[in-house]
């Protein structure tokens, strides 16, 4: 585990207990690696970017608090202002505009990771790596589905980040197959 992974996971295990927002916190860390190996971005950086975008939203729930107050403690851990701003603009009503890659794939990477561990959930066999782009949506035409999933930014994520919806499914999945252990499904 590399020294700023590590102080990532310490920052997000200090402020964050809940394990379902754990799990959301590496999922999210699994895309933005594989996001950061294909788009040339530091793979350090975007990872801990994916692990810490919500880490404040346990103790400061509101929209009036986060991910405002999580910026205010990343800066004052020593964070730059690019890695600040792809947190606060993964949050459409902070009116932060997502000018660098990795703040257009966080935003993409965020429901459609979320989107995706539900779908493997329902599934009997719960394998992550069996999820195909057309059962994504399928159950994206199912409100009734996980509808605390945003559908609408999940497809603006995906205009945003430039990649067709099959293939941002698809590299999302790979992902998260990839770290199904410790996501808590089958490998």
């Amino acid at each position: 585990m590399s020294e700023q992974r590590e102080r990532a996971w310490e920052l997000l295990c200090e402020y964050t207990t809940d394990e379902n927002l754990r799990r959301h916190a590496l999922a999210v860390e699994a895309a933005m690696r594989a996001y950061a190996n294909k788009l040339g971005g530091d793979v350090e950086e975007w990872g801990a970017c994916g692990l810490l975008h919500d880490f404040d939203y346990q103790q400061f729930p509101t929209m009036e608090n986060h991910p405002y107050r999580g910026a205010e403690i990343l800066r004052a851990r020593g964070y730059s202002e690019e890695f600040v701003n792809a947190v606060l603009s993964h949050a459409d009503y902070t009116g932060v505009p997502r000018e660098t890659a990795m703040a257009k794939a966080l935003f993409a990477v965020d429901e459609l990771t979320g989107f995706i561990l539900a779908i493997a959930f329902v599934r009997p066999d719960r394998m992550i790596a069996n999820i195909e782009a057309k059962s994504v949506k399928k159950k994206m035409k199912d409100k009734a589905f996980a509808r605390a999933v945003n559908r609408e930014e999940i497809a603006r994520g995906c205009e945003e980040l430039g990649i067709p919806f099959d293939e941002h499914v698809a590299n999302t999945v790979a992902a998260l197959a990839g770290a199904a252990d410790r996501l808590g499904f089958p490998g």
